[in-house]
């Protein structure tokens, strides 16, 4: 038995990790770097955008672009082949929580007092009955 095998004869060290579904570079391997992961690039820089005007005041519309790109991130994820360091997960596991997680953003910045946009009297509740 080779001494690089571990209990039960798997290797006793991992030397590499399978790529998600659609990890590919999202560009051929010639293009400079950001080129190569311009999703990612695309959803981080909004959610900096939408951090930025949440910080200079403008709470609801900053709230509103940081989960817009996270919705944009679920949509390049579940419409392209290769997103590069977008895809984590499974396809499916990234569109879901990419979807559910910009929609709920979006929603709470819709909710927020004063004035809120909408109401949904069972989010409502439950978000009060959180914060007391």
């Amino acid at each position: 038995m080779p001494d690089d095998l571990g209990p039960g004869g798997r290797p006793a060290v991992t030397t590499s990790t399978a790529r998600p579904e659609g990890g590919g570079r999202a560009a051929p391997g010639d293009a400079p770097a950001p080129a190569r992961q311009w999703p990612i690039i695309l959803v981080i820089t909004g959610a900096v955008i939408g951090l930025i005007t949440t910080a200079a005041g403008a709470f609801r519309a900053g709230a509103i672009v940081v989960g817009a790109a996270l919705l944009l991130g679920g949509a390049l994820r579940w419409t392209m082949q290769s997103v590069g360091m977008l895809a984590v997960r499974s396809r499916f596991t990234d569109v879901i929580t990419y979807g559910i997680l910009g929609v709920a953003i979006v929603l709470l910045a819709l909710m927020a007092q004063p004035d809120p946009l909408i109401r949904i009297p069972f989010l409502e509740d439950i978000i009060h009955f959180s914060v007391r």
